[in-house]
Parts: C-alpha cells; structure tokens; sequence
C-alpha cells in the first residue's frame, strides 16, 4: 500500500425532495486496500455507492478518481475508466448462461458493427476467441466454471454474487464497489467470496470498497473501515480502533452490535 488516495469524495450532497441522504460527505480511499463502509440502514450507503458511480447526480461536492473529476458523469462512462460495482440485488440476465453473461460485458466487440460482421468475419471470430477465453478464466477464478452453461436466473444467490464479481472482472477494474456482497450468501460460498476478494486486492492490485452489516466479515476483512450515520462520515481506523470508538459502539451501532465487535 503507497497511501495514494485512489478515490476521493468531497462535500458529496444529494437531496430527494426534502431528504437529505447524503449530507457533506467527504471520505477518500487508498490505492491496494479493502475498505468497509458500515452504517445503520438509511445512513445514506448506498446512495453514495450511487453518487460515485454515476447511477445518480448529486446536488453538490466532487467525485475525484485517479486524479480526475467524474462527478455526475453516466453510469456507462465511469464503469469504462476502471470504476465498477455490484448490486445489494444482483442484475444478471436471467434467460443467458453464465458464460453469456460475462461475454456481453466487454466494450467495442466488432461483432456489434454491421461493417465487420459483413466484410471481416474472421476478426469478429477471432475477437469473440479472445472473449470466451477470458470469460473461462474469470469463472475459472471465481470457481464457477461447472455452471458456465447454466442459465443465469437459476444460480443461488451466492453464486449470483460470485458471477457478479465475475463480470466485474471482465472490465479489467481498478476499483470494485460492493454492496452486501455477504447478504444472502451461504457460509462456503462466502469463504470462496473473501478468498476471491483478497486474491485480487494482494496478487492483482484491484481495490476494493464494500458495504456490509456483517461485522464478523468487515473486522476480518476490511482495513480501513469507514463509519457513516446522517449521511455523514461518523468515524474512520482500523478495526481495532473502530471497536473501541464508543461513537460507534453507543451512538451509531447499538448495544446489538457491543457482544460482536468487542469480543
């Protein structure tokens, strides 16, 4: 870790009517780290997960990214400069096999353009070669191989996370923003989760920002964890120190949560 600050968020603003769900926010996040975001149910989570990726404008702040303001650019154009996320509710395409899934996600396939279908044939074969070839060696990372000719909408929800993550990976990320990636997930199947999570943060450079409410997985996983409450930054440190922060402990988690994170 070089403690370059890969993603920046300033005085992020955003109102829905009379709400305010994301109130000043202003956090950062370093190159080569897996960042938990915690926070109670309407701490305004994953409007920012929102705001940064496109998928809303905000009302006020910047989004900087490797450098460069991205604020309220679409959601197509800050997926194509490395910035990618996943959903509480995975959005596979339902009636494709899990290897189509992952086909579609590359940008510019000849195989789009009339032009090359009609008159260059073999580079379009050859494009979509390389394409399969890639898809098979994301499943294979991910292990879900076997299941490459099953339809999407029939994979357990802990596999459709896991094929979340796959199409992730095939846009080649710098940042991956996940977004309960433990909810809904059995035990072996999280293990195989954690264990793709940390491949590709230490042994691939991909960095990570995730919202979970499983405790146990964020203090096991996550360095640094980032507090939010009132769609503000609450508290920020490592696990350890959020454990004994007792903004955290009393005003933010409830006494639920004290057995948990003290333990």
């Amino acid at each position: 870790m070089n403690g370059e600050a890969l993603l920046e968020v300033r005085d992020l603003v955003k109102d829905f009517g009379g709400l305010r769900a994301v109130n000043k926010c202003s956090l950062s996040v370093k190159r080569g780290t897996i960042t938990g975001l915690i926070g109670p149910n309407g701490a305004g989570k994953t409007t920012l997960f929102n705001l940064i990726t496109g998928f809303y404008k905000p009302d006020g702040g910047q989004v900087i990214f490797r450098g460069e303001d991205i604020t309220g650019l679409p959601a197509h154009r800050v997926f194509h400069k490395g910035l990618c996320r996943t959903f509480q509710i995975p959005r596979e395409f339902k009636q494709m096999t899990v290897l189509e899934n992952l086909m579609l996600v590359p940008a510019g396939q000849r195989g789009e353009n009339p032009f090359y279908s009609w008159f260059l044939p073999g580079l379009v074969r050859r494009q979509e070669a390389e394409i399969r070839d890639k898809a098979l060696a994301v499943l294979e990372f991910v292990n879900l191989i076997h299941l490459k000719d099953e339809y999407a909408g029939n994979l357990s929800g802990g596999q459709k996370k896991l094929l979340e993550l796959a199409r992730t990976l095939m846009a080649d990320p710098v940042m991956v923003l996940l977004d309960e990636p433990g909810a809904g997930v059995n035990p072996t199947l999280m293990k195989q989760l954690v264990a793709n999570i940390e491949r590709l943060c230490y042994e691939r450079g991909v960095t990570f920002l995730l919202i979970e409410h499983d405790m146990d997985l964020v203090m096991n996983l996550c360095n640094p964890v980032i507090v939010m409450s009132n769609g503000e930054k609450l508290a920020e440190g490592t696990p350890q120190e959020i454990q004994r922060d007792e903004r955290v402990l009393e005003a933010y988690l409830g006494s639920q949560y004290r057995a948990v994170m003290t333990e």
